[in-house]
């Protein structure tokens, strides 16, 4: 029964079209979520109650959190050509796959966020008073996210 359950530090990220370890370190991944909205509409003549239809489903930002680092970045250079250019250039999209390990280091779940693209980039606070690694946060807007199993079944 322990373990069926999966522990959420052991993860790795990978991004199609981008090589390089630097890039796939993080240090942690949220925003995985989906909703259905909502829709609320009245019915003709009876004011007791409304309707509540489905309206599509909406996904929040994927926000990755790292140390900066001097290193060059090819995920990195992605983000400025696509935050500095301001639309005067075609925005490439790319997959971004997160793997959730077990101890082995082997895949239990992974999440493949589809079509995905940089729309912000932030920096940690700097504070001469603080002895803490400087933390950038990368946010990703995408169209829809797979989630799959250890055996690649689609949950």
């Amino acid at each position: 029964m322990a373990d069926d359950y999966q522990t959420g530090f052991y993860f790795s990220l990978s991004f199609q079209g981008l090589s390089g370890d630097a890039d796939a370190a993080f240090k942690e991944v949220s925003g995985i979520n989906k909703e259905l909205k909502v829709e609320e509409v009245g019915c003709g003549g009876e004011n007791r109650f409304r309707y509540r239809l489905p309206n599509g489903t909406s996904f929040s930002n994927l926000v990755l959190k790292r140390g900066v680092s001097t290193a060059k970045s090819a995920l990195l250079r992605w983000c400025v050509q696509t935050l500095d250019n301001g639309l005067s250039v075609a925005v490439t999209t790319r997959n971004i796959r997160l793997n959730l390990l077990n101890a082995k280091g082997q895949t239990c779940s992974s999440w493949t966020f589809n079509d995905a693209y940089p729309v912000k980039w932030s920096a940690s606070d700097l504070n001469s008073q603080d002895n803490s690694i400087l933390i950038e946060s990368l946010e990703f807007a995408y169209s829809y996210f797979n989630l799959a199993g250890a055996a690649g079944a689609a949950r």
